[in-house]
């Protein structure tokens, strides 16, 4: 069985006239941690968009565990069956949208912080486990669905142990400090359960402390969840100290790969994007 979980095929997305994801393919296989770095404007949000089916491609293909779940195609075209995480089929559905493909086990957070302002840290988190509930509207109705509804708040209370935000779990989520509230919808994302997690910017904003502890965090939770990572970072050092491997867009289009010490190296990754010492 082969060991990759996430492969892009030759992937463009336009806008009218602008073309901001340009013919990208790449390979991500499982356990991997892996960044998707570049300029401002280079169109990794827009990769991220079309992989988790907020966007459909104007032209390419998207693998997940060895199944197509995205493809170009006419609109309203029929797919094969999809397999979720936990057995369930998707049958005949269209390209899937953004909750079908988080049932099938990719997660993602936001470059800009999306909680629920009004809720709970703990509400925040169960809120994300809606994509696993087995419950309808008429369990729900007659209270049919107590046990499943326990055992989900079991669940995330153990989640808030393991990430460090017990001890809040009553506070309103916009009461957290900044880099808090990053950790929160780090948090959110995994009670969906992925294999798959991909976050973008997750260290934006943060100052040099909270950023080695999301380095570490991140590398803590990969161990602890099992997980593959796809990652947008503009924060250099957090890039280099935990990727395994890189990818570098430049207006849209794939300029590199490697290792991180292979991109440090790499002259056209330098002139795009990292710049040299202004004493050189």
């Amino acid at each position: 069985m082969s060991d990759n979980v996430l492969k892009v095929d030759h992937a463009t997305m336009q806008f009218g006239g602008v073309v901001a994801v340009d013919d990208l393919s790449l390979e991500i296989n499982k356990g991997e941690i892996v960044a998707l770095i570049g300029p401002n404007g280079a169109g990794k949000t827009t990769a991220f968009n079309v992989i988790t089916g907020v966007y459909q491609p104007t032209n390419g293909a998207v693998w997940f565990n060895g199944k197509k779940i995205i493809e170009n195609s006419p609109k309203g075209k029929m797919k094969k069956e999809y397999l979720g995480s936990n057995g369930e089929m998707f049958k005949e559905c269209i390209d899937p949208t953004p909750d079908h493909i988080t049932k099938l086990g990719m997660a993602r957070t936001f470059q800009n912080i999306r909680l629920w302002k009004s809720q709970t840290v703990f509400d925040n988190v169960l809120i994300a486990k809606h994509c696993r509930t087995t419950s309808n509207v008429f369990s729900a109705t007659f209270r049919l669905n107590r046990k499943e509804e326990a055992k989900q708040r079991q669940e995330v209370d153990e989640l808030l142990k393991i990430v460090g935000l017990d001890d809040v779990k009553n506070e309103l989520a916009t009461s957290l400090p900044y880099g808090k509230q990053r950790r929160l919808e780090i948090a959110r994302a995994l009670a969906a359960e992925p294999s798959l997690l991909l976050l973008d910017e997750p260290a934006a904003g943060m100052n040099p402390q909270e950023t080695e502890e999301l380095t570490a965090f991140i590398g803590e939770i990969r161990k602890q969840f099992d997980l593959t990572i796809f990652l947008i970072e503009h924060h250099m050092n957090l890039v280099m100290d935990i990727s395994d491997r890189i990818y570098v867009l430049d207006f849209g289009k794939l300029i590199a790969q490697g290792t991180p010490e292979e991109i440090q190296k790499n002259q056209r990754v330098i002139d795009a994007y990292l710049g040299v010492a202004e004493d050189a």
